[in-house]
């Protein structure tokens, strides 16, 4: 999810504060993107180090059949990303969801809304990225998984890495997109190759594949699925960042539903791959709630586990790191964004003098991150009594916390689409089937509503990122500028964009 390489954001280290800051300038946008750069730019896009992080929850909320939840979340994706290509046909523009969202309902307060959706959703990432990765160096270095404030400080160090390095600046450069991408690639075809081998050899019986942790018969097994899908949703999401480039796409009215369909399509096939191999070399018990180094621990490929355990374990830090590295720069640009039309404090629109990065939204949304973060190794902490499974996993709650965001998001989006029929429409605009939308608005509220019921707590989570954007809001409203009428360029219903914001 959200993986995205290093250069496929132009950061803010070359960015200039434009003479009309509200005005998106289009021609400073070439059209170079082809059809065949654009898929693989989604397959990198989708195919992240979401798996990386929770592939064992996956497993232990469903059992051996835990590749179903990834297949039934590449199908709710795939069928959101069809109103994504309708849509971005019509307006080949970037901003995504708040863009779609106020060209059909007019409101600025529901976009406002969205966007901060989309930031909360962003900042819950940022942290459940930070957790997966100190359990791979936890597992690395042997630190024990019940060492919270050990463990907690690790992953605070990261995110102030990643957000010291984004504050310095990043220069694009597709030689490291491609790197990038090999790289979290190459892990996941190293799990492939050890599922056939599994297989060969008969280290599990292919029956694990059918196999649930719930008892009680078929509804037991879909409420299991469903439970998977919340959790795989994380690594599926990352699709709607493509929109964003569609003002530099060749023919996007062509370009788009191919590539985006056809790279979330080729993505899903190597997730539901990498879930079967899994299962196959591995038992599930062993695999519950772990990541995939106890893959490579079963020490059946053809490279020694004891290396193969230092390898994989910096590949998938390496892809960790690279997802949240531009999830941060996402999160900053929709801070920076939100203050240039007067959403929010104009302070966050303020750049370094000399690195030209949007420090204060840089900064902030890592004291965000890190406040979740020690919030939920508290909560922890006073949980050590309790059996592991009933403890708070962090990991799992920040993931949940996402997700949540992104399928209101997502169903929302899907409304638009429809709701935004018959205008705006030319002889090259994409229609999507609408039956298939409709299952798609089902598909994203049926495991919305899931996810809630299951694990209500995580409102409250929801509710506090939501109240730091009603905060951000009334003080904006209160102390700021006002904003211009609705609608009017440059107000928070025109929803444009300065061209440094352009990638959010």
């Amino acid at each position: 999810m959200f993986s995205l390489a290093v250069a496929r954001l132009p950061y803010c280290g070359e960015m200039v504060t434009p003479a009309e800051p509200h005005v998106v300038q289009h021609a400073e946008l070439k059209r170079s993107i082809t059809a065949k750069q654009l898929y693989f730019y989604v397959v990198g896009d989708v195919l992240g180090s979401g798996i990386y992080v929770l592939v064992g929850l996956v497993a232990a909320a469903v059992g051996g059949a835990f590749w179903m939840a990834f297949l039934v979340g590449v199908s709710i994706a795939t069928i959101t990303g069809l109103a994504y290509a309708e849509l971005v046909t019509k307006y080949p523009q970037a901003a995504g969801a708040s863009l779609y969202i106020n060209k059909a309902f007019r409101s600025p307060v529901l976009t406002f809304f969205i966007t901060i959706c989309m930031l909360s959703a962003n900042m819950a990432a940022v942290g459940s990225l930070a957790a997966g990765f100190v359990r791979y160096f936890s597992g690395l270095v042997g630190l024990p998984a019940d060492a919270v404030w050990a463990t907690t400080i690790i992953a605070l160090v990261f995110v102030a890495l990643i957000t010291t390095i984004n504050l310095i600046g990043i220069t694009e450069s597709v030689v490291a997109n491609v790197v990038m991408t090999f790289i979290e690639v190459s892990g996941l075809i190293i799990i492939v190759l050890i599922g056939v081998i599994a297989l060969v050899e008969g280290v599990n019986d292919p029956a694990v594949l059918l196999q649930f942790n719930a008892e009680g018969g078929a509804g037991s097994s879909v409420l299991a699925v469903l439970a998977g899908v919340s959790l795989a949703f994380f690594a599926m999401t990352g699709f709607e960042n493509a929109a964003n480039v569609a003002e530099e796409t060749i023919e996007p009215s062509r370009a788009f539903p191919r590539a985006l369909i056809g790279g979330m399509l080729t993505a899903g096939v190597v997730y539901v791959l990498v879930s079967i191999s899994a299962a196959l070399a591995v038992p599930i018990g062993d695999l519950a709630g772990k990541t995939l180094l106890e893959v490579i621990r079963a020490d059946i490929f053809f490279v020694p586990a004891t290396v193969m355990l230092v390898v994989f374990g910096l590949i998938a830090m390496i892809a960790i790191s690279n997802t949240t590295l531009v999830t941060v720069v996402a999160q900053s640009r929709i801070l920076f964004g939100m203050a240039r039309e007067n959403v929010v404090p104009a302070l966050f629109a303020k750049i370094h003098p000399t690195r030209r990065s949007p420090y204060v939204a840089l900064l902030f949304g890592a004291a965000i991150v890190c406040a979740l973060l020690v919030i939920g190794a508290t909560i922890r902490s006073s949980q050590a009594e309790l059996p592991a499974e009933q403890q708070l996993d962090i990991v799992d709650r920040l993931a949940t916390i996402t997700v949540v965001f992104l399928l209101f998001i997502y169903a929302l989006v899907i409304v638009a689409c429809l709701k935004l029929r018959g205008t705006d429409e030319t002889v090259d605009t994409y229609r999507a089937n609408t039956p298939l939308l409709i299952i798609g608005i089902l598909g994203n509220l049926t495991v919305l509503a899931y996810t809630l019921i299951d694990d209500p707590a995580a409102l409250l989570w929801v509710a506090g990122l939501l109240t730091v954007g009603l905060v951000l809001y009334l003080v904006q409203n209160f102390f700021g500028k006002k904003p211009r009428s609705p609608g009017a360029e440059g107000s928070p219903g025109a929803v444009t964009l300065p061209p440094a914001s352009k990638e959010l």
